[in-house]
């Protein structure tokens, strides 16, 4: 058990020669290995893109379906199932093996989309974007512990890179694909794209990813997971209130609201005494006596509710404000994902080279925080072009982030949990961005209606009918003189200036960030340390993930766990040691 202040150590590779695997060896090569990545990109992406996608079609669906007056559930129900399975993903991976898990949420994901695309009801709609969530929220924690699995932290970086742009990538695509797919064949094929996807995903995965199951040892702790999801469930409803609820604000005395905030409070209590006592706990809360586990929470956990309730707003400004269309506006969020994938892979690809990761979330969090300054100068007449630079700048400072800080929580923990660290972090920053998007929304939405009402008195009443539900981009573009360029400049006194609350959380995780050790990146992947593979040694004597039989440059031998042994049970003649820390 480690001290307060210390990381609990990654087990490190044995100095004997390598154990025999308990089981059948399969060799992964690095042709393998990058086989394995394609499925884990493709399943991340369709995880990103579905959080994304329907934004831009909303109208057109709920049109269709009738369902305008509950529309709010079609992005909530994504959020709630994903932000209640990834904790339960993260954990079940560690006890039973990830490959399975990964293979089931492939399945759910694609076969959910196939009902979405054919949904008669807007009921039947809700229903399978929850289940989309299922299967996204086990897609996006179990591939970035399936790379822990495989890969030594010192080499993780350049597959980790490519995982942060996904992110990008998704948030940019996500609402430009939609678009184009309502104007042109169809919003049904906001789904539908998953299909094929998912199948050439499930089938790659399927033939490539060898990885061992176990057999749990101890109790699953099933009570934690029950009251870890009824408090979740309260945290996204209390968050999502209003829209919910079909109201135009937050009423702080609802008593719907406020006898679910007192729920939420007492399920969170309730979940902590659980987990206290648990055999196997979902989240072990001993995890928070690591520094680094700790830290990269709370990092996530503002990132969420920061900088993620900042690009909420950046498209509506583009469509309301600059009076670009749906597709338009989509393409032009493109430097923000050329920053933050440029960004994501650089300094992965730095950090495998050179082994040091904490100066990447401090630089990235200080360029984010700055930038969130920059924001709150947007006006009317802020160019395209300084507008791209101002979401190229923000998106370089996230993409220095988001994966950086799962590398340094994955390589601090001991590699049986890595998965529900991983998950723990990923779950933080979820609930980080509901909370955040929420604050930040009603703070926009009542400086909104103040600035709408100095409008309306300015045009003597002409437009007292505006609210912030009529500031929509095809109401205000019929708007007349000079009532228009008021609500331009409404729209915009009450969004800049919003950038402001944001800054102290982008100077928090600033902050926060300095105190990140710099741990020696192990040299070791998740399954040997866990005593599941063995490492060959090079043909030059070094001892790594290399095969001196194979031709490819880097190999590991998967061996399947002994039948009935338990998940933790170390390699003969394995050793742990702690990483030092560095300077």
């Amino acid at each position: 058990m480690s001290s307060p202040t210390e990381s609990v150590p990654p087990a490190q590779a044995a100095a004997a020669g390598p154990p025999e695997p308990a089981g059948p060896v399969v060799v992964l090569n690095q042709r393998t290995i990058w086989v394995i990545f394609s499925a884990l990109i493709a399943g991340m992406f369709l995880s990103s893109l579905d959080q994304m996608i329907v934004s831009t079609a909303m109208p057109t669906i709920v049109g269709e379906l009738h369902g305008v007056e509950h529309q709010a559930w079609l992005a909530t129900a994504y959020l709630l199932a994903m932000s209640i399975v990834m904790p339960l993903y993260g954990k079940f991976g560690d006890v039973w093996g990830r490959r399975w898990l990964f293979l089931v949420a492939i399945g759910v994901f694609t076969v959910a989309s196939a009902g979405a695309g054919m949904s008669t009801s807007f009921g039947e709609l809700v229903f399978f974007r929850g289940l989309q969530g299922v299967g996204g929220g086990g897609l996006a924690i179990l591939a970035m512990a399936i790379i822990a699995d495989i890969v030594p932290a010192k080499d993780r970086g350049k597959y980790m890179g490519p995982m942060g742009g996904i992110f990008g990538l998704a948030a940019v695509a996500g609402p430009l694909l939609g678009g184009w797919f309502t104007e042109g064949p169809g919003w049904r094929w906001c789904f539908w794209i998953n299909v094929p996807i998912g199948i050439i995903a499930f089938v790659v995965a399927y033939r490539a990813l060898k990885l061992p199951s176990h057999h749990a040892s101890k109790h699953v702790d099933w009570l934690g997971a029950v009251t870890m999801a009824l408090a979740t469930t309260g945290i996204i409803v209390a968050a999502s209130w209003p829209s919910l609820a079909n109201e135009k604000g937050y009423d702080w005395g609802a008593p719907g609201l406020l006898g679910t905030v007192v729920a939420t409070v007492v399920l969170a209590l309730v979940f902590v005494m659980v987990e206290l006592r648990a055999e196997d706990p979902i989240l072990p809360l001993r995890l928070f006596k690591n520094s680094t586990f700790t830290l990269t929470t709370a990092i996530g956990f503002v990132i969420g509710a920061g900088m993620f309730a900042a690009i909420q707003f950046l498209p509506t400004y583009l469509q309301i404000v600059k009076g670009e269309g749906v597709t338009a506006s989509g393409l032009l969020l493109i430097p923000m994902m050329v920053g933050m994938m440029g960004a994501a892979i650089v300094s992965g690809a730095l950090i495998a080279k050179r082994g040091k990761y904490r100066v990447y979330p401090i630089v990235g969090l200080a360029i984010a925080a700055a930038d969130l300054a920059w924001l709150t100068t947007l006006a009317v007449d802020t160019s395209l072009f300084v507008f791209g630079a101002m979401i190229f700048v923000f998106g370089l400072g996230i993409g220095l982030v988001m994966q950086n800080i799962i590398l340094a929580v994955q390589n601090s923990v001991d590699p049986h949990e890595i998965g529900v660290a991983t998950s723990a972090n990923s779950y933080f920053r979820e609930i980080g961005a509901t909370l955040g998007i929420a604050v930040v929304g009603t703070i926009f939405q009542s400086r909104l209606i103040e600035r709408l009402k100095d409008v309306a008195t300015q045009a003597g009443g002409a437009s007292s009918g505006l609210s912030p539900d009529s500031v929509t981009p095809d109401g205000v573009k019929q708007l007349p003189e000079p009532i228009h360029s008021g609500v331009l400049n409404a729209y915009v006194d009450a969004l800049a200036p919003t950038f402001w609350y944001l800054v102290p959380i982008g100077v928090l995780a600033l902050v926060m960030a300095f105190f990140l050790p710099q741990l020696k990146l192990s040299e070791t992947a998740g399954m040997v340390a866990r005593g599941e593979a063995v490492a060959a040694p090079r043909p030059d004597g070094a001892q790594g993930l290399a095969d001196g039989a194979a031709a490819e440059s880097e190999t590991v031998a998967v061996g399947a766990a002994t039948e009935g042994s338990p998940a933790g049970q170390a390699a003969p003649g394995g050793a742990s040691a702690p990483p030092r820390q560095e300077d």
